[in-house]
């Protein structure tokens, strides 16, 4: 009986990070609140290695859905134009474009450098810095101002956006040079609460992007973040489960996988229509009370 609650606590946390991974609310600030009530019988350490490790969940929902748009590799039609001007005539380079001529989609390729330059903002700031944030900002403080903070920001940059076109609004469009600037904003989700997503798809459209191709291009800016982040930490760990801890961790990645795809959809078709300023009054609101309830808590205590 016992192990089935506990199952029960795995799939509630698992809808959790499905939902708040993906929409801009931040997943961090709603785990801290879930934590306050809903603990899992198991190691600090563990418990630790699963709230990052079960994001692997979520990221492999977005794998499955834009698994087409992504993997660069496969046998091409015969006759399909080259993706070269003119194919070198040295033995090396031209072989090596004649092969991607044939099994490769340059343009997916050229989109995973871009994803790559992302990437390294957060890594050159968030490696050195990681130890010293868990232990410093991971507390109800920082995650509280953090989520009213980017609440109100979500606001006034909608309100800023109601007179502007977006300029950039196919994945090709996203140069390198933005492509860094996005990874920039990434840097601000290293403060818990900020919401890795939210920070991204803001400064998509504060650079040009439309809100569809923002949040799409955080999608996919998510997968080697997370992936790096996961292995960290199971590296860190040190992969020494017990058979419960790792039906824990599989159930919990799991469940999170399956919420991740109802809810990626549901953000890609909200926001066709509607902007963000409900999920920045919705921060705004959760901030409130998080802050209220954990003030409350220590001077009752």
């Amino acid at each position: 009986m016992d192990f089935f609650f506990e199952m029960l606590k795995v799939v509630f946390l698992g809808i959790v990070e499905g939902i708040t991974e993906w929409l801009p609310i931040s997943s961090t600030g709603h785990m801290i609140l879930v934590d306050e009530f809903v603990h899992l019988k198991v190691s600090e350490d563990f418990f630790q290695m699963f709230l990052v490790v079960i994001q692997l969940g979520a990221i492999l929902a977005v794998v499955v859905i834009y698994w087409s748009k992504l993997w660069p590799f496969h046998r091409k039609r015969e006759g399909q134009k080259s993706a070269w001007a003119q194919i070198s005539q040295k033995k090396v380079l031209g072989g090596i474009q004649r092969w991607a001529d044939k099994y490769a989609d340059m343009g997916k390729i050229i989109l995973w450098l871009k994803i790559l330059v992302s990437c390294l903002p957060a890594m050159i700031i968030g490696l050195p810095f990681n130890d010293w944030i868990e232990a410093h900002l991971n507390n109800y403080v920082v995650v509280s101002i953090a989520l009213i903070v980017y609440g109100v920001l979500f606001i006034v940059i909608e309100n800023y956006n109601k007179t502007r076109t977006a300029t950039i609004c196919r994945m090709r469009d996203i140069t390198f040079k933005t492509a860094l600037l996005i990874g920039v904003f990434q840097v601000l989700a290293l403060v818990p609460g900020t919401s890795r997503s939210g920070a991204t798809i803001v400064g998509g459209i504060l650079l040009g992007a439309s809100r569809q191709l923002a949040a799409q291009y955080t999608f996919y800016l998510a997968i080697p973040v997370m992936f790096g982040a996961s292995l960290l930490k199971l590296l860190s760990f040190g992969f020494s489960f017990t058979g419960q801890e790792l039906i824990i961790l599989l159930v919990g990645m799991a469940v999170a996988f399956g919420v991740s795809i109802l809810a990626i959809k549901f953000l890609m078709s909200y926001i066709k229509k509607h902007d963000f300023k409900v999920f920045g009054w919705y921060r705004i609101i959760l901030g409130v009370l998080v802050l209220g309830y954990f003030a409350a808590k220590t001077i009752l205590a």
